[in-house]
């Protein structure tokens, strides 16, 4: 039975580890905002500013494959504490940058922290709460990434208008100065090993983490319209990488940094499939919903950012209700449910531009903004993201719960580190694919809304292919 106490001091230690990875989650969005302003501030074309973005997602890459090791080696709760200063670090020197490529090399040093902060939290926060409440604690982890998204770009327009770009970093201090020493504090001490006979697997970090990178900045690439051969050859080479240290996983000797083995136990690796489809979905709705009400409707970025907001109340709702079912009933009811609302909810967004909708399209029901009335009402566009929100939130904690009630005890940091990198490979290629797919949509289409209409078809289905893996998920914790 769990007490009063218990439960106050698990609820503590989870609101420490939630603040840093908000913060790191508000940052990766809010800097997008920025963008014309350091374009301005530094003289320099968009091609370069965008390295801003792009260089944290690589070092995003090369660093989470580490998280596990290091958290098995030097114990989670002292990695942690690393990962939040390094962001700190980080957060000082972007604000302080007095060039382009000085801003971009203090980025890395940013994404140091914010690498390792979400993988080795989730390990610390799964072995605090244990297998009958591990439900609860992951849907808690799991509102920031979905409020981020919508707060991030309002929270950067507003500090970028009034005070200017380097506030988008300088706001990180205060909390991530509160954070630490409450680490210190409330935050169990983790079970490094501290032996240095458990070397780092540097083989495979020389074969995944370049892979991975090569594959962000290729997909990245082509989200940006890059030449062919700056597409296909850094992703035929991130592939060839990621192969090799598969090959290398299975056969080396040693502890590799993520065990490919894992993807034998179906609990694991049907979580992970979910998570690489969900990512997909969700990280590319993102960019779409924004996108789409300043193209097609013609707001602003602080309006774009406002009208998203409805997804990330529904998806703090959906997570915080999940988590308490899904530690009594499983979660495969519950990640199942929640494709199904995420679905419905995205339905008349595939059905911008024509469908059933098409004569609600003026009047008192015609979209803000001054660009081509679309099909879809706003309220009902509206309502939509409460409800695709709630069905993301409800996933996101019950299947990262899954993956840790599928592994041992001390397979716990490297489960985190493969499902994290799994993920953010889904949102990866989901993105860029959309973001292509919606270019030529754009490109061969007189309307708009019937060019985001195709694109969001195409992110229904993927949130549908999700179920195969969500039907494999075990029934009971």
């Amino acid at each position: 039975m769990v007490t009063v106490t218990e439960t106050t001091k698990l609820t503590r230690i989870g609101a420490v580890l939630l603040a840093a990875p908000i913060l790191a989650n508000l940052d990766a969005t809010s800097v997008g905002v920025a963008t014309e302003a350091l374009a301005g501030s530094f003289r320099a074309p968009l091609s370069d500013v965008q390295w801003v973005s792009t260089g944290y997602l690589l070092a995003l890459g090369m660093v989470m494959p580490v998280a596990g090791w290091a958290g098995d080696r030097f114990g989670a709760k002292r990695v942690w504490i690393f990962a939040v200063a390094a962001f700190t670090l980080g957060s000082m020197l972007c604000g302080l940058a007095w060039s382009l490529p000085s801003l971009i090399g203090f980025r890395l040093v940013q994404a140091i922290g914010g690498g390792l902060m979400n993988p080795v939290g989730q390990a610390i926060l799964a072995r605090v709460a244990g297998p009958s409440r591990i439900g609860r604690l992951m849907s808690m982890l799991s509102i920031p990434v979905a409020f981020a998204p919508a707060v991030g770009p309002i929270l950067g327009g507003v500090l970028v208008h009034e005070l200017g770009w380097r506030w988008i970093f300088f706001v990180n201090l205060p909390v991530c100065l509160v954070v630490l020493p409450l680490a210190a504090r409330l935050v169990p001490a983790g079970e490094g090993t501290g032996d240095r006979a458990q070397r780092l697997d540097l083989l495979g970090l020389a074969l995944l983490s370049p892979g991975m990178a090569a594959l962000v900045y290729g997909l990245s690439s082509a989200a940006d319209g890059g030449s062919p051969m700056a597409v296909w050859l850094p992703v035929a080479a991130g592939v060839a990488l990621v192969v090799g240290y598969l090959v290398h996983g299975l056969r080396g000797k040693g502890v590799p940094l993520i065990d490919p083995r894992l993807f034998a136990r179906r609990g694991f690796s049907s979580a992970t499939g979910t998570a690489f489809l969900l990512g997909a979905s969700l990280y590319s709705s993102m960019l779409l919903v924004p996108l789409y009400y300043q193209r097609a409707t013609g707001a602003g970025v602080l309006a774009a950012g406002l009208l998203l907001a409805p997804q990330a109340v529904g998806a703090a709702f959906g997570a915080l209700v999940a988590g308490r079912w899904s530690d009594r009933s499983g979660p495969r009811r519950v990640v199942q449910l929640g494709l199904g609302l995420a679905m419905l909810g995205t339905v008349p967004f595939a059905l911008l531009g024509g469908g059933p909708f098409a004569l609600l399209g003026s009047g008192p029901f015609a979209l803000l903004g001054s660009g081509p009335a679309a099909s879809v009402p706003a309220w009902l566009l509206s309502g939509a993201l409460v409800l695709r929100g709630i069905g993301l939130g409800a996933v996101i904690g019950p299947n990262v719960a899954a993956v840790y009630t599928s592994v041992t005890r001390e397979q716990a940091s490297r489960a985190a580190s493969a499902v994290t990198v799994v993920n953010r490979i889904g949102g990866s290629l989901g993105t860029a694919a959309l973001t292509v797919l919606l270019q030529a949509e754009l490109a061969a289409s007189a309307s708009p809304a019937a060019a985001f209409g195709h694109t969001f078809a195409w992110s229904l289905a993927l949130t549908a292919l999700a179920f195969l893996p969500a039907a494999l998920l075990p029934r009971r914790q």
